[in-house]
């Protein structure tokens, strides 16, 4: 019999629970467009409380969060402040050109994370041959960067560099959980320092769609608007959105578990031969280099031992834990690395 696969290319790849199933076909829903969806509303409401904001607006995807939130808080011509490996400016398809006509500035960071002195250095006068800076954003965690975490400490910092010079700052919180379960730190602090926040519900939370955007009833209003522009209006969402309030409830705290799997995977590379480094561990996302072959030989081998992971660079190989990935899976995989050879 064949095994099943181990697939680890993201945390995104994960299906419904059984009780997220019967949770989302118990929905009641109503048509969203017209405000009339009662889970949608729920959703919207418990994830705005969480984080200390005053509301949120359900969408298809982190992407759309974050590009909603950068077209309400910036102008075209305007620059935006984020690191250079940042998930906003690599891999959604060019969208704060495309849909904010805003330039970007993109400063360096530890493994991601931006350091207050740099972002002042890089905040532009008040001079008609510059773009007005006016949008600061986060990552947290930093998928390029590992998994690497911004403590609220960090945060904190960079919230005054913005604050003193009136400059909004975003956060995209595509994997903030993970943080704020490693940190142990209070989700509601957050709404003191973010003017928006991106949530995303279908990466370790294990829903299958969504993403939440959090800020000011104001703002929301804006986001909506522009929501219903981009085509991200969605009727009886109320289906999807019980999925995200039953991983807000069941799927939260068990994202330590992805984090102790993930840190022993890590481990175990880093003594096989044909890696050269492990980056390290903080989360769920496990990053290594290879030495002696190549990222398509090694991909190669993994799938034919029924495991998948991601290319993530030249020589670099991406595997995220999440909760299809069990520890009976992990011992497998283990075996697996152990008995390769290149």
């Amino acid at each position: 019999m064949q095994k099943e696969i181990i697939d680890l290319r993201s945390d995104t790849i994960t299906r419904p629970t059984p009780a997220m199933l019967q949770a989302m076909m118990a929905a009641e829903v109503g048509d969203d467009v017209w405000g009339e969806d009662p889970t949608v509303k729920a959703l919207e409401e418990a994830t705005a409380k969480r984080f200390g904001m005053e509301a949120g607006l359900f969408c298809p995807s982190g992407t759309m969060t974050n590009q909603i939130a950068i077209k309400v808080l910036t102008q075209p011509g305007h620059e935006v402040i984020c690191a250079a490996n940042a998930h906003i400016y690599v891999y959604e398809g060019g969208g704060i050109a495309f849909n904010s006509g805003c330039s970007v500035r993109l400063l360096p960071g530890d493994r991601g994370r931006l350091d207050p002195a740099a972002v002042v250095a890089n905040i532009n006068p008040d001079d008609i041959h510059f773009p007005v800076t006016s949008l600061v954003a986060l990552e947290n965690t930093m998928n390029k960067g590992g998994g690497s975490i911004y403590t609220l400490d960090q945060i904190a910092a960079i919230y005054k560099v913005c604050s003193e010079r009136q400059i909004p700052l975003h956060l995209d919180g595509a994997r903030v959980f993970n943080a704020l379960v490693e940190t142990g730190e209070d989700s509601r602090e957050y709404g003191r320092y973010f003017t928006t926040i991106s949530v995303c519900l279908s990466k370790g939370l294990g829903a299958p769609v969504g993403s939440v955007l959090l800020g000011s009833r104001e703002h929301i209003k804006k986001a909506l608007r522009i929501r219903k522009a981009m085509g991200g209006g969605m009727r009886q969402a109320g289906y999807l959105a019980a999925a995200g309030l039953y991983a807000l409830e069941h799927h939260v705290e068990r994202l330590r578990e992805d984090h102790v799997r993930a840190r022993r995977l890590g481990e175990t590379l880093a003594q096989l031969p044909w890696v050269a480094q492990v980056a390290p561990v903080d989360t769920n996302i496990v990053l290594f280099d290879l030495q002696g072959c190549s990222v398509p030989q090694v991909l190669e081998k993994l799938l034919q031992e029924g495991v998948k992971a991601a290319a993530f660079g030249p020589a670099s190989i991406r595997m995220v834990t999440h909760l299809e990935f069990t520890d009976e899976k992990l011992e497998r995989l283990l075996k697996i690395l152990e008995q390769l050879r290149f």
